[in-house]
């Protein structure tokens, strides 16, 4: 099992999900396909809100996140994919538009909802055209973050072995968004040492984030006295 940091402090993008998904479509869903399918389009539809067709096929069968997520479900993720699609147009949890486009046949994938079902039926009278897709795209690979080591390297020098045991017990303790801003604000007030760093994130252990700076009034200016004056002048 792949551990979770935990969600960082500051402001998250939301998904909106129905409530009457919690309560009429989440307690039948007994397939984890189904669900890793329905929940990613739900995101997708979110993040493309100026795509009245919604999401294609042939996206999500590139879609590095969704494949990997997938991977969890049975030896191929395609195959997977293409059950979890199936069972969420059964459930009637999704539409389905399906049409030719680029000289093939195409689907695009819709929640159930009034303005999916408003789509559906205008491409079925004409009045909606369907988009071109774009079949020669590649796989999106997996959006990767630096480690603590690539960040290391990147700002303050060539890894040493003495220090790696601090950088992996740093990895396992603290959100990887809070290692990338320590590791910056560092680099801002050039503090480029690894204790200026640590003693960064015990600060935002021991008090809060949020208590130290306000996410909406973060200066990484107030790192420069104090406390961390010995890292910057040693």
């Amino acid at each position: 099992m792949t551990s979770f940091a935990g969600f960082p402090d500051g402001r998250l993008a939301n998904v909106r999900v129905p409530d009457l998904f919690f309560a009429e479509v989440l307690p039948h869903i007994d397939h984890l396909a189904e669900l890793k399918v329905t929940l990613h389009l739900l995101w997708l539809l979110q993040q493309h809100p100026e795509r009245p067709l919604g999401i294609s096929e042939a996206e999500l069968r590139r879609d590095g996140v969704l494949l990997a997520g997938l991977a969890a479900c049975g030896p191929d993720p395609q195959v997977s994919l293409g059950d979890g699609l199936r069972r969420g147009l059964e459930r009637g949890t999704l539409l389905q538009v399906h049409g030719t486009s680029g000289g093939s046949e195409q689907s695009w994938y819709v929640l159930n909802t009034e303005r999916g079902r408003l789509v559906l039926e205008r491409v079925r009278s004409g009045q909606l055209a369907l988009p071109e897709v774009d079949l020669t795209a590649e796989e999106q690979p997996l959006p990767q973050k630096p480690t603590v080591f690539a960040l290391y390297e990147q700002n303050i020098g060539p890894l040493q072995p003495i220090i790696a045991e601090e950088l992996e017990e740093a990895q396992r303790s603290y959100p990887p968004e809070w290692i990338e801003d320590a590791f910056r604000i560092a680099a801002r007030n050039n503090a480029r040492q690894w204790r200026y760093v640590n003693s960064v994130l015990e600060r935002w252990r021991r008090q809060g984030r949020d208590q130290v700076e306000p996410s909406d009034q973060r200066d990484p200016r107030r790192y420069l006295s104090g406390e961390y004056e010995e890292y910057r002048r040693s």
